[in-house]
């Protein structure tokens, strides 16, 4: 399974904590529309023939796009790739974006998947976040989207925001559920450095993160989410058995994407690359088509780890019998050795020859990765 994902960079406003590549202009959109069409022909043999399966429009704010600019990047992709008939594209988008007459204009395109940035139903929660969009927008957002004719939606929550009680945590989760949506995202608010919210705080303008908050927050979410039907199947996303997100998915089981945009990132199992992080430059170099990316062939350790890193988060778990026929033995007994005394402390359970990590192991999944590591 193949995937492209394709970096939007605009946005309205930047949120306080984000810490993507973005711009809250749309003044070069015109040119970036052109310069990504013009990647997409020069990048077409990346994927080296492989159908793809899940489009993904990310960002930044996708959802800026007009209808005749998706179709014209969406044509120009089906004229150098070999997509699926039953692809899933899928647009991220903003609650404020999302009125009815761009709905409708949106359903008769392809895109067949929308994930809304609704982050939190709490007016104080989006201010601190520096979010665009209020409470009541989100709601008429996800109402409309259904109404509209989108029956695969996923939104995105956010955890650990420091007004947002384990009660108000609680009754978004519900909120979520009341919708009736068979998929979520929901992630821990982290202080990235040089984003505005690690600058306020610093100065003593918001209040910080309180880590056991966050923590217990986790274990909230994971008791709400399995109690309803959802699996969780990676750290960060849970869904009803079938409404999983292939675009996801793919990240996680090591399947080959190519990401194209600005700051976009790809991975062919073998190498990783990563685009120019300027929209500028990224402009520019559409006229005489020099390469946009930095590459990165990855060493055989590097490819265990990252095999690692991607399978532990994962309702499928860490598949040891993969990793022999893939890298050899000597990388399975290194496995065995390094996560023995997780398996002890009940952070991971082994079942057959595959690694999972228990709810607890959860909240430490980055430290328990790092630590199967081969250097």
């Amino acid at each position: 399974m193949a995937g492209i994902y394709l970096h939007i960079p605009f946005c309205k406003q930047k949120c306080h904590y984000c810490n993507f590549f973005s711009i809250a202009s749309v003044r070069n959109k015109a040119a970036f529309v052109d310069a990504l069409c013009n990647e997409i022909e020069v990048q077409h043999n990346y994927l080296e023939k492989e159908t793809v399966n899940t489009i993904y429009f990310g960002g930044g704010t996708p959802s800026m796009l007009t209808i005749d600019e998706l179709n014209r990047i969406l044509h120009r992709l089906h004229q150098y790739f070999t997509i699926a008939d039953d692809v899933e594209i899928t647009l991220e988008s903003n609650p404020d974006d999302l009125t009815p007459e761009y709905l409708q204009a949106l359903r008769e395109t392809e895109v067949n998947r929308l994930s809304i940035g609704v982050q939190s139903f709490y007016d104080d929660d989006l201010t601190y976040l520096n979010r665009v969009h209020s409470s009541e927008k989100a709601i008429a957002a996800i109402e409309q989207s259904k109404l509209a004719g989108f029956n695969t939606l996923t939104f995105d929550l956010i955890y650990g925001i420091p007004n947002l009680t384990d009660e108000k945590w609680r009754s978004n989760i519900k909120r979520f559920l009341d919708f009736g949506i068979n998929h979520l995202s929901a992630y821990s608010l982290t202080i990235e450095a040089r984003t505005a919210l690690s600058h306020l705080i610093g100065k003593g303008k918001l209040p910080p993160v309180d880590e056991q908050q966050s923590i217990r927050h986790f274990k909230i979410l994971i008791e709400e989410m399995e109690k309803n039907g959802f699996v969780h199947y990676e750290i960060s996303n849970f869904a009803k058995p079938g409404f999983y997100s292939r675009h996801n998915s793919i990240y996680w089981i090591g399947g080959h994407y190519l990401g194209l945009g600005p700051s976009a990132h790809s991975f062919n199992g073998v190498s990783r690359q990563w685009n120019v992080s300027n929209l500028s430059q990224y402009i520019d170099l559409k006229d005489d088509r020099k390469t946009v990316f930095e590459k990165e062939i990855l060493t055989i350790d590097q490819q265990y780890n990252e095999y690692v890193m991607t399978s532990l988060r994962t309702t499928w778990g860490c598949d040891l019998e993969h990793i022999r026929n893939v890298f050899g033995s000597e990388f399975v007994d290194y496995c065995l050795t390094e996560v023995e005394k997780y398996i002890i402390q009940n952070k991971v359970v082994r079942r057959e020859n595959r690694l999972f990590l228990t709810n607890t192991g959860k909240l430490f999944a980055d430290g328990i990765a790092s630590d199967l590591f081969r250097q």
